[in-house]
């Protein structure tokens, strides 16, 4: 009987959130990676010695619950399906064990570099005088016109390695809820790894994915989530990548 992610987790040293104070990789370089549960579990098996498991009141694999807000015109959505590569995304995430909220705002500049800021919020209301102080501050669109347009749930392993100097998140049990056409997908046995370090930092993990032959594949779960449920909304520049997704979907890896 094939030993489980959850199995697999318990052979992992942990690492608490105090401990990873000096991991928080705010300004970083992000490179994702698209694989399927059988996958992961293989790279679980060769990562155990040189990676610390987050872990959390006695949790490894978290849930997180989140909802991104676009324009009326979905200007978020178009400026990365047009390939526009200095662009900006506005989430609410939840850390659904703990019930933590942050609103937070990601800008991707043209150089690959990634930058976040976030509050701690209660509610999703952007136009209280604190959030749209922060999104005035942050944001390029104007509060006014956002709207909340897909929910995504998904469970989260994260790993940093020995030295400290990355993170490696992975995301799987992946949903969407579409809040704008209703449409609703599950995403079976999709995992996404995301790699964050800062620059070009050694990463032991990178021939371990290479050993397996998972390959650097991006994977926005707004863009593509979106793509997948919005029937309305453009997808020229995501065909490619759909059809790649879809193949893992129905377990059959790219």
């Amino acid at each position: 009987m094939a030993i489980t992610t959850s199995e697999l987790l318990t052979g992992f040293a942990p690492i608490s959130l105090e401990q990873m104070s000096g991991v928080k990789l705010m300004n970083r370089t992000d490179t994702k990676f698209v694989t399927n549960t059988e996958k992961l579990n293989e790279l679980l098996q060769l990562a155990q010695q040189d990676y610390f498991v987050q872990e959390i009141e006695g949790l490894r694999n978290m849930e997180y619950d989140t909802t991104y807000f676009d324009t009326m015109l979905f200007d978020m959505y178009n400026q990365h399906q047009w390939g526009h590569t200095n662009r900006q995304k506005l989430r609410f995430r939840t850390y659904v064990s703990s019930n933590l909220q942050f609103m937070e705002v990601k800008t991707k500049n043209n150089h690959g570099r990634t930058k976040k800021k976030r509050m701690e919020v209660t509610d999703m209301n952007v136009l209280d005088e604190e959030k749209l102080a922060f999104l005035t501050k942050h944001l390029r669109y104007d509060a006014s016109t956002l709207r909340p347009v897909i929910n995504n749930h998904f469970s989260r392993i994260t790993l940093v390695n020995r030295a400290k100097t990355e993170r490696l998140t992975i995301d799987s049990s992946l949903r969407f809820n579409n809040l704008i056409s209703g449409q609703t997908r599950d995403m079976g046995p999709l995992v996404i790894i995301e790699l964050k370090r800062d620059g070009l930092i050694f990463s032991p993990v990178l021939e371990m994915l290479r050993q397996l032959r998972i390959h650097p594949h991006g994977f926005s779960k707004y863009c593509m989530g979106s793509a997948m449920t919005n029937p309305e909304l453009p997808v020229n520049r995501f065909k490619r990548k759909l059809i790649e997704i879809e193949k893992i979907v129905n377990n059959n890896p790219i």
